[in-house]
This record gives structure tokens, sequence and C-alpha cells, in this order.
């Protein structure tokens, strides 16, 4: 390996600093005001997000993370998650080898501002820039580049930088999440639902303008020259993780959750597919939510809770989750190696 002295900097979306309402309020003013997440115009987006999402939904947010911090003994498992990852990937690292491991998030503490600040007086050769998002998106992955690279080219000294972009093939992360479902017995489940977060159409049609992503086949037929077109990037990680599980077509479905707006989402939706396999008989699900690596809102409340609300309204017993990567070896060893592919 070169010696040259290297920071890791490992990059999550980001979490409130408390579930308290203001808390709440200014997380999501950040999150929902980047032109990335809401890419409409900027007057019409001020207007849709200061003058009607925040106000209206920051006192129903609050009352669902303080939920989560309660299930979670009173912490943020995205925040948590990131601070132990950081610690045992480092741990990977001999001092030697001149390589240290931050954490920041885009949205809220600890700070790209504060981190990258912390960075920049240590004087680095190299920086690896390592967003915590299997599959690229504008809004996750772009965002977080992004501004890493705003705040860097203000820099009187800006050192070689490096960028993991996607891992959403990286055997792995495959085999991180295989080794999580392996630890249900998947004998007793009726379905396998893959539930990803969900994107407006029109952010994937921007990945690749000549093909409308309602009209792409890339939920059957794998692209490999597209590997920025999320959907296409999803149902791939879905394939990977079905065939070392031994899946086929029939036991599982792949979908999407937590939308906003009226606009056209990905299809098909999460809570619609488990209130119609609710309604098909299915009893028992086993539901994967591969596009986090740590546990957070969308899959201990959303998936734990909402649907398994709606899944008993209409029939059904039980939705498992799989729980996410968090701090286990499997994918401890995965981020090592994708550092290493970058030095």
């Amino acid at each position: 390996m070169s010696q040259k002295k290297t920071c890791v900097l490992l990059i999550n979306l980001g979490t409130p600093d408390s579930p308290k309402t203001s808390d709440v309020r200014s997380y999501l003013t950040e999150f929902l005001n980047d032109p990335r997440v809401i890419d409409i115009n900027a007057a019409g987006r001020a207007v849709l997000v200061n003058g009607i999402i925040v106000p209206f939904r920051a006192p129903k947010s609050a009352k669902i993370y303080k939920e989560l911090w309660d299930l979670w003994d009173g912490e943020s498992p995205l925040l948590t998650y990131g601070k132990k990852l950081q610690e045992l990937v480092q741990a990977k690292f001999a001092p030697a080898e001149e390589v240290t491991v931050e954490f920041a998030m885009r949205y809220k503490n600890p700070s790209l501002d504060s981190v990258l600040k912390r960075i920049e007086s240590k004087g680095y050769d190299r920086i690896v820039i390592l967003p915590l998002f299997p599959h690229y998106a504008s809004s996750s992955t772009g965002s977080a580049i992004e501004k890493t690279l705003n705040i860097i080219r203000k820099w009187w000294v800006i050192p070689e930088i490096k960028i993991v972009q996607s891992f959403y093939d990286h055997p792995g992360y495959i085999q991180a999440f295989v080794e999580k479902a392996k630890q249900h017995n998947l004998a007793e489940y009726d379905h396998v639902l893959f539930s990803y977060h969900g994107l407006p159409e029109r952010q994937i049609d921007k990945v690749h303008p000549t093909i409308a992503c309602n009209t792409c086949d890339c939920d059957k037929t794998y692209k490999p020259d597209q590997r920025s077109c999320y959907r296409n990037a999803c149902y791939e990680t879905t394939r990977l993780i079905a065939n070392s599980l031994g899946l086929s077509e029939k036991d599982f479905t792949v979908a999407f959750q937590s939308r906003l707006g009226k606009t056209p989402w990905l299809q098909p939706y999460s809570d619609k597919v488990v209130e119609e396999l609710a309604k098909a008989g299915k009893k028992k699900i086993l539901a994967f939510s591969a596009a986090f690596i740590a546990d957070c809102l969308e899959t201990s409340i959303e998936i734990g809770d909402e649907y398994q609300e709606i899944f008993e309204k209409h029939g059904g017993e039980k939705i498992q989750l799989v729980e996410s990567l968090n701090d286990s070896e499997k994918w401890v060893n995965t981020v090592h190696e994708l550092i290493l592919d970058q030095l």
C-alpha cells in the first residue's frame, strides 16, 4: 500500500439532533431545501418546503422520531452505527498505514463542515470519499459528494481525491445481507419483500434522458452500462441476494417506500404491495430494506411498525424485517475492502 497520508470520509444522510419538534424542524428544513432532494425551481421549493411541508410535517415526524429513539435506547441508530462503523473500520488499519477514518452526516451532525475543517487541518495527501449509500442517487450520493467537493475546492491545498460512487453489487455487501437473512428460517415465510427507498421518476429520467423510467426493462434485465440508474441498481441487488438465497422469481417482490407528494415515484409502492400480499392470503413476510446499511426510521418504524399494521389490517400476521448491516463483521470487512480498492 502507498504510504500517502490518507483520510477516509464515511458519509451518511443525517438525523435530527433529538426527537424534539424544533430539532426535527431544523433537520427537515436543511434536508428538503437541498435542490438535489426536491429538484424544482428555487422559489417553488422554498414555498413548498418552508411554507407547507416543514410546518405541517415536523410535529408529526417528531412523534415518529420519538418512537425510533425509544426503540434504540434513546439514541438515533443511524448515528450510533455510523460512529461504531468508523471505529471498527479504523481498527482494521495499522498505525503505520497512515489511514484515518472519519464519519459525517450530509445533514445536521456531525456536520460535513466541521469534520472537513478538521481534515483540512491535518494536511492529508489523499481523501477517499465513501458515501454510505449502496445505490447511486443524486439526492443522496450526489448531494453528499457535491457538498464535500464544494467545501474542499475552497482549500488552499487540494489533496488527491478518490470517490466510491456505489457498491450495490459488491460481493461483500451482498453477502452481508445474505448472512443477516440466514438468521431467519426462510421456509417459515410465504413471501420475501425487497423494499427500497423511493425516488421521483423524473430523477431517474435525468440519469438516462433518452429512456423513460416507466418504459425501461431494467426490472427484468440488468443494464451494466447504467450503473448510476437507481432503479437498475436496486433490481440487480435484489437478483444477487435472491440468487444467493436460492429464491425463485415467484418468491419475492421488489417495491419502493417513502414517497412524498403527488408526482409519480418509482413503483410498485411498498405499502400497496404489503396490502396486496395480505389480501392474497400471505401470512408471514420477510422484508429486506437493502438501500439502508444501518437501521433507521425507514426500517424500524416504516416497515417494522407501519407496514405491520397494514399487513395485519388486511389479514396478514407478521412482517419480519431483516436487520440492517449496522456494525456486523462482514459489513465492516466490506467497507475496509472498498477503501483498500481506492488505495
